[in-house]
């Protein structure tokens, strides 16, 4: 792992000079006593053990997962300071090194869920594939997606214009996925299938750019079309679940696996489309799909768990942080006691039940920890910053 020590000792540093003392920069006093805080910020320089300085991405997971762990950084970023310094360099670093990085990923469909394999080094039966990730545009739309957002969240912290810039040209790539066989946005551009995450990520990145950028009622335009597609489709299903995808031959619902970033994509989007063209409906639909997640994805203990837990691949480790991002989003928006208790139940479990040494975060969230890995690190983190958001964090939406 090429990790660059000169950084690794710079962070070390930082992290004793942060956590070690109540004074942080400058002399001045940080919240880092606070639990949230102290738990996100552990959380944080836990995960940077596995980023990599020369390609610009954590080591151990895939290309589209280092998007969610920059996206998460960039969170934290927007409701504590602690880490300001490593939080910019990462920025900068990963979107100058992550678009030259030559990387190669094959996702393999299965009849409910999709299995992601990332090079140099491929499992025996499976050819390597030829395309690299320059622009951070890639053969799948989905990945493309979380890019964008992730450059949105760090356009909206810093209101540098290159990040803008960047989302705007993975939107313009997304937007030549769309139509074809039963319309909606095409997984990938081999157009071999239609699912929800990458209709989703089209609906919320369109949105986020009409509240954004300039032409506003272009991009509005294309989030209104999306919403209307993805809700004839009968994705979202009469428990207001939604499931996978849609069959190409009805166009209609596929029945598929219901996962949690599935679930909390799209509370994003409409928290989005209402701001860029507010309409409650948007928000009803929001608050009735998290209240479905929470309901049909918590184990007993009302910690939440994906289908496919304890044995997740590559991609299934990335999803439940998706999810409490999303519903930090809308607990922001429109305050529901179910959706703070929520939130601070599983921070706490993960900080209480699955932790391992050094702050490793694992994929069980009520336990026990089984071993950490970038992406298990990075989703678990989401819910820590999701629970110091929900703490304090000031509403930036005005519903009327």
């Amino acid at each position: 792992m090429q990790l660059g020590w000169p950084f690794l000792l710079f962070l070390y540093m930082y992290a004793l000079s942060v956590l070690g003392s109540p004074a942080g920069v400058d002399g001045q006093v940080l919240t880092s006593y606070e639990p949230n805080v102290f738990h996100a910020h552990s959380a944080i320089i836990a995960l940077q053990q596995w980023y990599n300085e020369t390609t610009g991405l954590w080591e151990t997971t895939g290309w589209w997962n280092s998007a969610n762990a920059l996206t998460m950084l960039a969170d934290f970023a927007w409701v504590d300071s602690s880490l300001d310094v490593v939080a910019g360099h990462v920025f900068q670093n990963t979107f100058s090194r992550a678009q030259k990085t030559s990387l190669e990923t094959i996702k393999v469909m299965t009849p409910y869920s999709v299995t992601t394999y990332t090079g140099p080094k491929f499992p025996p039966w499976i050819i390597p594939p030829k395309n690299g990730f320059a622009g951070f545009l890639n053969d799948f739309y989905d990945d493309e997606g979380w890019w964008g957002l992730a450059w949105l969240q760090v356009y909206d912290l810093t209101k540098q214009q290159q990040y803008l810039q960047a989302a705007i040209d993975i939107f313009e790539d997304m937007r030549k996925g769309w139509g074809g066989t039963c319309g909606g946005l095409w997984w990938n551009k081999q157009h071999s299938y239609k699912g929800a995450i990458e209709n989703a990520l089209f609906l919320t990145v369109a949105a986020q750019l009409a509240n954004r950028a300039s032409n506003k009622e272009y991009y509005l335009y294309w989030a209104w079309k999306e919403w209307d597609w993805f809700q004839r489709t009968g994705m979202i299903n009469a428990h207001y679940n939604i499931n996978n995808g849609i069959n190409l031959v009805t166009c209609r619902n596929d029945n598929g696996i219901v996962w949690s970033y599935n679930q909390g994509v799209i509370l994003g989007g409409l928290l989005e489309l209402y701001t860029a063209a507010p309409n409650k409906t948007h928000l009803i639909m929001a608050e009735r799909i998290a209240l479905a997640g929470i309901k049909f994805l918590s184990d007993p203990s009302g910690i939440l768990r994906d289908p496919c837990e304890p044995s997740c691949g590559a991609d299934g480790p990335q999803f439940k942080g998706i999810f409490m991002r999303n519903l930090q989003k809308l607990q922001l928006a429109i305050p529901n006691n179910r959706f703070k208790t929520f939130i601070n139940e599983n921070a706490n479990s993960i900080w209480l039940n699955d932790r391992g040494s050094g702050n490793q975060l694992g994929l069980l969230w009520s336990g026990p920890f089984m071993g950490a890995t970038a992406s298990t690190q990075s989703s678990a983190a989401d819910a820590l910053v999701a629970a110091l958001a929900v703490g304090g964090q000031k509403v930036n939406l005005n519903v009327q």
